[in-house]
This record gives C-alpha cells, sequence and structure tokens, in this order.
C-alpha cells in the first residue's frame, strides 16, 4: 500500500486490475441467492430424491452454511492468504477485522429492529470474525482439527444452551440459537482452512480446486448417506426448530442419540449436518474457482451478473431483509425468488459498474482503515 487511498475499483470484478477472485465472488452469489429461495421461494421443507419437486430444499441450511465457509474464506484473503504477516502487522490486521465485526452485528441489529420476518444471521457472522482472530496464523491442518472439534461440540452445545432460551422471542432466539455459534465457528474455521492451503503455480492451484471438490463431494455424500442410514428424518417434523437437534416422541435411547449426532436434516446441528453442509460448501467454492478463476477477460465478462452480488454480500444480504420487512403481505414462491433475483443481479451490476465497492462494504472498510495496516515505511505483505 502507498500512504494514499486507493480509489474504488469500477468495471468488470476478476478483470486483471481488479485482483479479485471471480469464483469467489460467484460463489457469495450463489449462497445469496440460495438463501433468497429458503426467505422467499417457497421451498419443500426437506429433500427427497425420490421427489423432484422436493429438491428445492437443497437450499435449506446449505446456503447458509455456504456464506460462513465464505466468510472464512474471506478472512483468510484479507489476512494474506496462505502466507499471514508475523507481529505486529498481524495485530492491525485482526484489530481491522474486530472492526469490521461490530459493522457486521449492528448491520445485524439494526435488521432486527425492522422486524424482518426471518432469522438473521449477521450478529452470529459478527462473533465468528472475533472468534478466527486467535487463529489467523494457524496452518490448515490445525484449522480443520479445531473445525472437526466444533462439529464434534455442535450437538451438545446446543442442547446444553436450550434451557436459556425457554423464554425468548424473535430476537432472542436469532442470538445464538438459530445460528449456533459453535456450529458455524466449524465453517468459519473450514472456510479459513481453504484460505491458507497453499496455492502454488496456476496449474498447481488447479490441481489443488479438483482435489477440494473431489474431497468435498465424497465427503458430503458419505455423511448424508451415514446420516440416513443411521437416523432417518422423521416424517413428521412438525416440532423441530432450525439449529436445534429434534428428537420424534416415542424414540429409546439409541434412536434418540442418532437423532442427535446422526441426523442428516438440515440444521440439524448434528455432525452428519455440520461435516455434510461443509463439504457442499467446499465443492461449491472449489467449482465456481475451477470454472471462473484464471481463464481471462471472457469469462469474467460472462461471470459479471454473479460476480457483481457476491463482491457486495453484505449490502445484498441487508437489501433483500429490508424488502421483506418492508412488504409485509409478501407472496412467497418462485415467482417471487426471480423477481427478488434479477433485482439482486441489476443492483449489484449497476453498483459495480459505476461505483465500485457496495455501500456497507465501503462503510465496513472506512470503518476498519481507522487503524492503519502498516506504519510508513513498512511493507505488511497484505492486501487491504
Amino acid at each position: 500500500m502507498t500512504g494514499t487511498r486507493p480509489a474504488p475499483r469500477t468495471g468488470v470484478p476478476g478483470a486483471p486490475s481488479s485482483g479479485r477472485l471471480v469464483g469467489v465472488d460467484v460463489a457469495r452469489a450463489v449462497a445469496l441467492l440460495g438463501m433468497m429461495a429458503a426467505h422467499v421461494g417457497d421451498v419443500a421443507e426437506q429433500v427427497d430424491w425420490a421427489d423432484p419437486t422436493s429438491w428445492s430444499a437443497v437450499v435449506n441450511g446449505r446456503s447458509a452454511a455456504l456464506f460462513a465457509v465464505l466468510a472464512g474464506v474471506s478472512i483468510g484473503l484479507v489476512s494474506g492468504r496462505e502466507a499471514p504477516p508475523g507481529p505486529p502487522t498481524i495485530g492491525r490486521v485482526r484489530a481491522r477485522l474486530a472492526l469490521r465485526a461490530v459493522v457486521v452485528v449492528a448491520v445485524g441489529f439494526v435488521l432486527m429492529a425492522l422486524g424482518t420476518p426471518v432469522y438473521v444471521v449477521l450478529p452470529t457472522y459478527g462473533a465468528l470474525f472475533l472468534l478466527a482472530l486467535p487463529v489467523l496464523r494457524w496452518r490448515s491442518w490445525a484449522l480443520l482439527v479445531l473445525a472437526a472439534a466444533c462439529a464434534l461440540a455442535s450437538a451438545p452445545v446446543v442442547v446444553a444452551v436450550l434451557p436459556a432460551y425457554a423464554d425468548a422471542g424473535m430476537t432472542g432466539v436469532q442470538l445464538g440459537l438459530v445460528y449456533p455459534v459453535v456450529t458455524f465457528a466449524t465453517y468459519v474455521f473450514v472456510g479459513l482452512a481453504v484460505a491458507r492451503s497453499r496455492a502454488g503455480a496456476t496449474g498447481t492451484d488447479t490441481l489443488r480446486q479438483v482435489a477440494l471438490f473431489v474431497t468435498g463431494a465424497v465427503v458430503a455424500a458419505a455423511a448424508y448417506v451415514i446420516g440416513a442410514v443411521a437416523a432417518p428424518v422423521p416424517a413428521d417434523t412438525t416440532g423441530a426448530f432450525p439449529g436445534v437437534p429434534f428428537v420424534p416422541a416415542g424414540s429409546d435411547t439409541a434412536q434418540a442419540v442418532a437423532q442427535v449426532f446422526l441426523s442428516p436434516r438440515d440444521h440439524s446441528s448434528s455432525i452428519v449436518d455440520v461435516v455434510g453442509t461443509a463439504a457442499v460448501a467446499v465443492a461449491v467454492i472449489a467449482l465456481c474457482r475451477l470454472v471462473f478463476d484464471g481463464h481471462g477477460p471472457a469469462v469474467a465478462r460472462v461471470a459479471f451478473p454473479l460476480a457483481a452480488v457476491g463482491s457486495m454480500p453484505l449490502s445484498v444480504y441487508a437489501l433483500h431483509l429490508v424488502v421483506i420487512a418492508a412488504w409485509p403481505d409478501l407472496p412467497h414462491g418462485p415467482t417471487t425468488w426471480w423477481a427478488f433475483t434479477v433485482g439482486a443481479v441489476l443492483f449489484a451490476m449497476v453498483w459495480r459498474r459505476f461505483l465500485g465497492r457496495g455501500p456497507l462494504e465501503r462503510l465496513t472498510a472506512a470503518v476498519a482503515s481507522a487503524v492503519p495496516l502498516r506504519p510508513d515505511g513498512e511493507r505488511s505483505g497484505v492486501r487491504s
């Protein structure tokens, strides 16, 4: 960096001058549009692969998990990619990330205050940014071990804290119950591990993305097969609550344990749910990078509509919740989802093309810049 503030980048994200990873932006757009489908698309509750009409339910749980894994990837990218800096620069990086977390939490509380009839994930995301600060310099294998520990602890921790939410209202359940912190910490640590894995040369990076895609797909398939055999989703999940394990009435001890730890139900916080959704997220990110990164300006232009959405995830996420809050009688269904999708794409394309960084992304960057990344004359090796 120099002592002057760089001008906002405009034009096509991912073009040689932008320095962005187009595939990561596209993956963010996939996560955002998936969450919109879950919020307004009237999708099915659970996936039944024998019933194609239920396949839309694939967005449940997996979109939020993908968004959280991408949060970990983003933390890794802004803190040095595969080579995070040492002291004192890493301290400034942590301070900047902490300020970003404050903005994310504040935006989340504003959206909750609007009475949005959607569970707002942003306060949890802000907390996860803070939890990631102590492990910014950990290696990939250590981050994956930590993620595995969180996945194992996810369901027991949710069950342990559940009594504290007995009398909680809509606002209360959004703070750590619907999106459990330990569960979502798994996703952030996995994303940070992906960002920290060494890229090497272009050919080597392609092989790495292929390996990540195959690994993610195999692990996800194995997890869901194990879950379907060991703890099939109950036919009646009326009493189930997002983020909380569900044990149907009449279950014996073995069945109850299986449902808590091995259920493939979306938002169940079981090991199968957490591992499966994290693996799907890794596969999606790797696939997007394989398709859209490193193929020149022509591919970047094709990807521009989705990449524009993914380049301003906080702004697009907040805007779609504001629209939902402002439209109490909003009809849910595919038509509404398509309207939200087209609106998000048009907004992001125009803003990105003429104004560059998204409005809330610009705000978070401005707040974070209160902490200088480095004193004049010191080389940091970290992108701002």
